[in-house]
């Protein structure tokens, strides 16, 4: 059974629609990612699962039962947010406690469950200290730690590294991968950085315009994007959408005609595109590599980032398309070079005029 079930959950605000539609199961114990760009809906959702939103249509069940009626007390839900939302006056000890204290759990209870949470989150010596005197790494394990001792169904977490730095980040990540072991209910993350969503997650939930665009394991939405605002969100850099056509001819695999003349061969299947369909050529910047001017695709490096273990070069084709490859970490290529591109036909994708993704039979 699953854990947690949306069923076509729709939010307004006034004139302004939010979420439409949105149906989603969730599995026991499972990691999800609320993946998208601001405005796409990803906190209304997760704030109508807690129930600190109302939804104007459709259903939300938590474990053979519906909640979306009951106050988020009664939800068996804990969040923690992106602000850590903690008592500046109390000690951590007092933070991880009030919660229990007002649902009348057992003295002892509370003090078992706090010593657990702060095993787990190794946050044993900060109990007796106020928030005001850690870090905000530490403050924000002991919002994870208050969410811990409440022992409910489902975890919500509200882009909770977004206040970290550049390092922290990184380290609580890595506590989070673990945390999510120790756990035996469901987490649900809302988060904008695609790195933490594909590192922390079982599966992702890419939403846009109010929706929800795919779903599914990190890499198989990398690999197999099912239209063309999944390509270009997932994945950095971003994916190149090159302007083309599909060439006439009765082989198995498509050919695509770039708009500077140079033809692609792919392993995408001809079924259902058209002699001479206007199509977009999906391109990783792993599978353009940079060679002699004379060896491919004419083009000018543009702009060449160095990353120590590969190089990426952006690169402009005399049509004026933009077009990301991927060079060796020691690459001698500088901005202004005259460069070729030579295109993995075999991993590249293909976008139909409505969007919807064709992939070849290399991908996953």
């Amino acid at each position: 059974m699953a854990s947690l079930e949306l069923n076509d959950v729709r939010k307004s605000y006034g004139d302004t629609r939010v979420l439409d539609g949105v149906s989603l199961s969730v599995e026991a114990r499972e990691f999800i990612a609320f993946l998208g760009p601001s405005g796409s809906g990803k906190s209304t959702l997760l704030r109508i699962i807690a129930g600190l939103e109302t939804l104007d249509e459709g259903e939300v069940w938590l474990e053979g039962r519906r909640i979306d009626p009951l106050p988020p007390g009664a939800r068996d839900v804990a969040m923690v947010f992106q602000h850590y939302a903690l008592y500046p006056h109390m000690t951590v000890r007092e933070n991880m406690a009030f919660g229990l204290r007002n649902a009348r759990v057992p003295k002892a209870e509370i003090e078992s469950r706090i010593a657990q949470a702060a095993r787990v989150l190794e946050i044993e010596e900060q109990l007796d200290k106020k928030p005001g005197q850690m870090s905000g790494g530490q403050r924000q394990r002991v919002a994870i730690g208050r969410a811990i001792v409440k022992q409910p169904k489902l975890f919500l977490l509200d882009e909770p590294l977004s206040n970290l730095d550049a390092a922290l980040r990184n380290r609580t990540r890595v506590e989070l991968a673990q945390l999510r072991q120790r756990v035996d209910a469901a987490l649900i993350m809302v988060t904008h950085d695609q790195a933490e969503a594909m590192t922390l997650a079982d599966r992702m939930v890419v939403m846009n315009d109010r929706r929800i665009q795919q779903v599914g394991a990190p890499m198989d939405i990398y690999a197999r994007p099912v239209n063309t605002f999944v390509a270009r969100f997932v994945g950095s850099p971003a994916m190149t959408l090159a302007p083309g056509e599909i060439v006439p001819g009765t082989g198995r695999h498509a050919r695509v005609r770039l708009a500077g003349g140079d033809e692609v061969e792919t392993r995408v299947a001809r079924e259902g595109l058209a002699d001479g369909e206007r199509v977009q050529l999906g391109l990783r910047p792993e599978h353009v590599a940079v060679t002699e001017p004379e060896g491919g695709i004419a083009a000018e490096a543009v702009l060449v980032e160095r990353l120590g273990d590969r190089t990426l070069v952006y690169a402009r084709l005399p049509d004026g398309l933009e077009v990301t490859a991927q060079d060796e970490g020691a690459s001698r290529i500088r901005m202004g070079d005259r460069i070729g591109l030579r295109i993995d036909g075999a991993a590249a994708h293909i976008f139909g005029a409505d969007g919807a993704g064709h992939h070849g039979e290399a991908a996953p």
